[in-house]
């Protein structure tokens, strides 16, 4: 076969979504040798980041829902390694079609919605500091891709703080998947803002709000830890005319925001169009109350529409609507089966491969924890 055809062949099955190429994969070896290659699952995955097409959206309530972006119709409930009717399941991030899951107890795993594989994180102690320092306050995680050493990165940031509210110390490791380790690296410089704030990717960064004091401080500062070099910075910040505004970072089309929330007035979302460049923020838009809105405590953009003209937008964690960016409008999103609160991430259909003697499959997992079951109810 010539390498033009062959050229032209992986050009074609890039635009495709997963499950066609899962079954394609079936057709022969030469089929199953092509697909799997790293070069093809990165062509595909940048063709898809490209012309944002294999989204979905994942909703968690009790259990985990997918829906598809571009439709939003209808949510499917999923089957994931971590299902259990007795704890719920968080998400520590999204990246490149595969999520990071999380069950509240020990067990953390990486899972691909799209292919059904995933791998288990080995356990990892908690090493608590000297006497003084007994409480864990909160345990933080972040989720991401490093592209200089081709590695998936999962960051656990554990904070301890003492009677003295102003005094705390933290633990922070990373945990490589290309190395299946956990390996400790320098303390957290600063205080975390919130309990529940799981770092934000961006250019290849977790990002999260903190303080440089805890109780007495409320400055508000951007804190970045780099997956490549797994070292700290701060992000420099537009010139807030109005600072009194609850912050919270996110991102956008790949790009880092700040949304400032000025309560029950209106929320303003700045957008860094070239990351690391303070002169590059600008204000992308603001939602108004009861203008644009009619009221909310929390609004979160969650994505840019297929034409970008529209953003998504999570409205108190129970509601969604389209904001179209030209005619400062909204539409109400109405998805079936959707449960009635939610938090939301946006997952890529990726081929994106784990690897490791622990990868596994959700559904075959889960098969098997029922047959035990049923073979544990005879014995009885």
């Amino acid at each position: 076969m010539s390498s033009l055809l062959e050229e032209v062949i992986l050009e074609i099955l890039s635009r495709l979504p997963v499950k066609p190429l899962l079954r394609f994969r079936c057709v022969s070896k030469p089929w199953l040798a092509r697909i799997d290659t790293p070069e093809f699952i990165k062509l595909h995955l940048k063709q898809s980041l490209k012309t944002n097409t294999n989204r979905s959206l994942i909703l968690r309530g009790g259990y985990l829902y997918s829906t598809d972006f571009d439709s939003l119709d209808r949510a499917i409930e999923l089957d994931h390694p971590l299902k259990t009717p007795h704890l719920g399941t968080e998400i520590l991030g999204s990246c490149n079609g595969l999520l990071c899951l999380y069950n509240g107890e020990e067990d953390v795993v990486l899972w691909n919605p799209s292919t059904r594989k995933y791998k288990k994180l080995p356990v990892t102690i908690m090493e608590f500091p000297h006497d003084g320092f007994c409480v864990c306050q909160f345990v933080i995680y972040g989720f991401g891709y490093d592209e200089k050493s081709d590695d998936y990165k999962v960051v656990r940031l554990v904070q301890f703080y003492a009677d003295d509210n102003d005094l705390w110390e933290s633990e922070v490791k990373v945990y490589s998947l290309k190395n299946d380790s956990w390996n400790r690296v320098q303390d957290c410089p600063y205080y975390l803002r919130y309990k529940r704030g799981y770092g934000m990717l961006a250019s290849g960064a977790l990002h999260w709000v903190v303080n440089p004091k805890a109780e007495s401080d409320k400055t508000n500062l951007i804190l970045t830890f780099d997956l490549g070099v797994e070292e700290y910075r701060l992000v420099p910040q537009p010139d807030f005319v109005d600072k009194d505004f609850h912050m919270n970072v996110g991102v956008l089309g790949g790009c880092l925001t700040i949304q400032c929330n000025h309560f029950k007035v209106n929320l303003d979302v700045w957008v860094m169009k070239e990351y690391g460049v303070k002169e590059s923020w600008m204000k992308l838009f603001s939602v108004m109350q009861p203008e644009t809105i009619r009221s909310f405590d929390y609004v979160r953009p969650v994505a840019y529409s297929k034409s970008g003209g529209e953003v998504l937008l999570e409205k108190d964690l129970k509601k969604l609507v389209w904001y179209d960016l030209n005619k400062k409008r909204v539409r109400n999103v109405r998805i079936l089966g959707a449960p009635d609160t939610f938090e939301l991430d946006i997952c890529w259909g990726s081929l994106v491969l784990l690897g490791g003697n622990r990868e596994g499959n959700a559904k075959k997992q889960q098969a098997g924890e029922k047959k035990k079951k049923k073979k544990n109810r005879k014995k009885r």
